[in-house]
C-alpha cells in the first residue's frame, strides 16, 4: 500500500512535470534547492550507487553458480572482479541508449517471469503442499509495529525500480501519460509476480525453522536458490539460478540508465558540474553521466569488500531507509505542489491530496521506526561503540550529503539562489 500510494503521486508529478530528474525537480520546486538537493538528488543517488553494488555483486555470484563454478562463487575476489566486468559491459550497454537496453530487458524480463511461474506452478503442484489461505495476507499479523516497519523496507527495496521507468519520459512517447500509467501497471505486475512465488513458497516449505522451512536461517538468505532442487530437480533448479542471477543484471541495467539520466538532470539545472550534463553526439545518451555511475559503483564495491563483506551487507539494509526517505519526500511534494488544485475536484483531491499524503506519512512512519531500530548494535552485521553500523551507514549518508552540499552550494550558487526559479521556468504540462 505505501509503494502504490506514493506511486500516484509520481504519476501526478509526472503528468505536470515530466523531467529525467524526477525526485530532484519535483522536490525543488515544491520545498526548495536545499531540499531537492538533499532529498531528491543526493538521497537517490546514493542508494541507487549502494544497489548498484549489491546487484553486481548477486550478479557475478549466481553467474558462476549457473556455470557450474561453484568454488569460484565462493571467493570473494573472483566474484569482486566479475562483478565489476559485468558493471562495464551493463555501461556499455546503458551508455549506447534506450533502444538496446529495452529490447534487452525484454528479453531478461521474459527469462525471468518463466523461471518464477514455472517454479511456482510446480510448487504448487507438489502433493504435500499446503492450500493458500487469505490470512497470510493478514497485515495485522505481526508482532509489534518495529516488524511491521521492518517488513514496509523490504517491501521498499523489493518494489524499488518501478520509479525508472519515470526518468526516461523525456525519451518516451507520449510522455506526460505512458511512464506515468506504466508506473501503476508495473506496481501491479510486480505486486502478482511477488503474491504468487511467495504463496506457492510457502506451500511448499512451510514456516518451520527446521528442513526447507522458511524459518529455517539456513534458507534465508536464498530461499528460491535453496529450494528449487527440491521443487523443479537439479537440472531445472540451474534455471532459477539463472533467473536470479538474470533479475539482478536487468535491476542493475535499470539503474544505469536512471542514475545517469537524474545526474543530467541536476547538471543541467546547475546543481551539478557543466561535465554530467555531457550527451553522446551519435547515441545521444548522457554517456559520461553512465560512465562515471558505473566507475563509481565499482570503486565502491572494490572498497566494501577490501573493509569487509559485513559492511556491503550493512550498506544493502541501509538503503531502505534511504529509499523510504525519498519517497515520503516525493509524495509529500505531490500534496504541497498541488495544494491549490485540491478543491476543483474529487479527482484531485483524491489523487493529488488524500492518497499521496497517506502515502508519505506511512513512508515516514517506516522511516522514523526503523532509524530507531537500527540504532541497536544488534541490528546487522556491524557496530561502532554502541551504535548500529546499519543506522551508522543511513545518518553517515544525510551528513556526508550535507558536507557535499555545503561545498557543491559555494560552487553553484547560481541554482541555489534561483533554484524554484529555475525549475519553474521550465516548459510546465498543465492538465
Amino acid at each position: 500500500m505505501p509503494v502504490l500510494l506514493t506511486a500516484f503521486a509520481f504519476r501526478e508529478l509526472n503528468r505536470q512535470m515530466p523531467d529525467c530528474g524526477t525526485t530532484f525537480v519535483w522536490t525543488t520546486r515544491a520545498f526548495g534547492p536545499v531540499a531537492g538537493w538533499l532529498l531528491g538528488g543526493w538521497v537517490v543517488q546514493i542508494a541507487t550507487l549502494i544497489a548498484m553494488t549489491a546487484l553486481s555483486s548477486v550478479g557475478a555470484t549466481y553467474l558462476l553458480h549457473t556455470l557450474g563454478l561453484d568454488a569460484a562463487a565462493d571467493r570473494p575476489a573472483v566474484v569482486t572482479v566479475t562483478a565489476v566486468l559485468l558493471l562495464a559491459a551493463l555501461t556499455a550497454i546503458a551508455r549506447r541508449g534506450l533502444h538496446l537496453a529495452a529490447s534487452l530487458q525484454y528479453v531478461l524480463l521474459a527469462l525471468q517471469l518463466l523461471a518464477l511461474f514455472g517454479f511456482g506452478a510446480a510448487a504448487l503442484l507438489r502433493p504435500h503442499a499446503a492450500a493458500p489461505s487469505t490470512a497470510w495476507l493478514d497485515p495485522l499479523a505481526f508482532d509489534d509495529f518495529g516488524s511491521c516497519a521492518q517488513a514496509v523496507l523490504l517491501c521498499l527495496f523489493i518494489y524499488w525500480g518501478w520509479d525508472s521507468l519515470i526518468t526516461v519520459n523525456e525519451e518516451t512517447k507520449d510522455s506526460d501519460r505512458v511512464p506515468g500509467r506504466a508506473v501503476l501497471v508495473s506496481t501491479f505486475v510486480l505486486l502478482g509476480t511477488y503474491l504468487f512465488t511467495a504463496f506457492a513458497t510457502i506451500a511448499f516449505a512451510g514456516t518451520g525453522d527446521t528442513g526447507l522451512g522458511l524459518g529455517n536461517p539456513a534458507n534465508a538468505t536464498d530461499v528460491l536458490a535453496g529450494l528449487a532442487p527440491s521443487v523443479l530437480g537439479a537440472g531445472l533448479a540451474k534455471a532459477v539460478e539463472l533467473a536470479i542471477c538474470v533479475s539482478a543484471l536487468s535491476a542493475l541495467l535499470t539503474t544505469l540508465i536512471s542514475s545517469s539520466r537524474a545526474t543530467l538532470s541536476m547538471a543541467s539545472h546547475g546543481a551539478l558540474p557543466p561535465v554530467f550534463a555531457r550527451v553522446h553526439p551519435r547515441h545521444r545518451t548522457p554517456a559520461t553521466a553512465a560512465l562515471l555511475s558505473g566507475a563509481a559503483a565499482a570503486v565502491l564495491l572494490v572498497l566494501l569488500q577490501l573493509l569487509s563483506p559485513r559492511f556491503l551487507g550493512d550498506a544493502i539494509l541501509s538503503i531502505g531507509l534511504l529509499i523510504a526517505c525519498y519517497y515520503a519526500t516525493t509524495a509529500l511534494a505531490c500534496v504541497w505542489h498541488f495544494r491549490g488544485r485540491l478543491r476543483a475536484s474529487p479527482r484531485d483531491l483524491l489523487l493529488k491530496g488524500v492518497l499521496p499524503l497517506l502515502g508519505g506519512l506511512m513512508m515516514l512512519a517506516a522511516f522514523v521506526r526503523s532509524a530507531y531500530d537500527m540504532y541497536d548494535p544488534a541490528y546487522g552485521s556491524t557496530s561502532f561503540h554502541g551504535v548500529g553500523g546499519v543506522f551508522l551507514l543511513g545518518a553517515g549518508t544525510f551528513a556526508l550529503g550535507t558536507a557535499a552540499l555545503l561545498l557543491v552550494r559555494s560552487r553553484h550558487a547560481r541554482f541555489f539562489r534561483e533554484g524554484r526559479t529555475a525549475v519553474a521556468d521550465l516548459t510546465v504540462k498543465e492538465d
